[in-house]
């Protein structure tokens, strides 16, 4: 086995790229609209919480507001998403998940179940608590 710095490196990209095919090709069979990976983490996390403000959402998806209320303004036009003012501060725009997306949401959950399923074929719980930690590490050294 090949255990070179840039093999591992193209070998995390080539699972990247077979997620992001198999969620596309999952999308596409149920008719569902294809979004950013952006998009999908708002709304897992309006999923987790009864709404959100712009600016809560721009911190936990790591962009700038700018960048989040054109990802948000997508949602919208789509009916995920309906956006409110806040009724503690008319200045904050607050953002929930509408009946649309949380069916939309149903559907990604179901994907998302198949394609852990599959990722995890014939990894042990020690095999994946042992990615999980080095993933993190990974992770960490672009802080």
């Amino acid at each position: 086995m090949d255990f070179s710095k840039s093999n591992i490196i193209s070998k995390i990209s080539l699972v990247h790229t077979l997620c992001k095919d198999f969620l596309k090709a999952e999308l596409n069979k149920q008719g569902l609209p294809r979004l950013t990976s952006s998009h999908g983490h708002i709304l897992y996390l309006l999923s987790k919480e009864p709404f959100l403000s712009m600016q809560e959402i721009a911190k936990k998806i790591n962009r700038d507001k700018s960048t989040t209320t054109v990802l948000i303004k997508k949602l919208k036009d789509l009916g995920l998403v309906e956006i409110s003012v806040s009724p503690s501060d008319s200045r904050v725009k607050c953002v929930k998940l509408s009946p649309l997306g949380v069916e939309y949401n149903r559907h990604t959950q179901e994907i998302s179940d198949t394609l852990k399923s599959r990722f995890f074929t014939g990894l042990s719980s020690s095999d994946a608590q042992t990615l999980s930690t080095l993933l993190d590490k990974i992770s960490h050294n672009f802080d």
